[in-house]
């Protein structure tokens, strides 16, 4: 995965923005509904990683098997994993786990009554 296709996949998922609320170097990717964030990213960094929500019990099983996959950095441990992208991981299991965030953030859409 390149940076490009990182941000061209983000930018995809369904009212995905893309937003520099920490400085220019870093990518930050919410939902325009809520606001609330799926990933980040220093796209233009020499070590290229994203950091991603997920859920608890699926974050341990992915640190446990992939090394590259570690508790989100300056965030919560137990609900943000961050994936250093160095072709270890690969790119459709991460394009999954990016859907898997925005899933978990996207705003609901209330059922209508009957």
């Amino acid at each position: 995965m390149t940076p490009d296709s990182l941000r061209e996949f983000c930018l995809s998922l369904p009212q995905a923005t893309e937003t520099f609320p920490f400085g220019e170097e870093t990518s930050v990717f919410k939902t325009s509904g809520n606001g609330k964030i799926f990933a980040l990213s220093a796209l233009g960094s020499d070590s290229f990683d994203v950091t991603l929500k997920c859920d608890p019990e699926e974050s341990i099983a992915l640190r446990a098997e992939f090394p590259t996959i570690i508790p989100g950095y300056h965030l919560n441990k137990k609900h943000w994993i961050t994936i250093r992208l160095d072709n270890s991981v690969e790119d459709d299991l991460v394009e999954q786990l990016i859907s898997s965030s925005h899933a978990l953030v996207r705003p609901r859409i209330p059922r209508a009554r009957r």
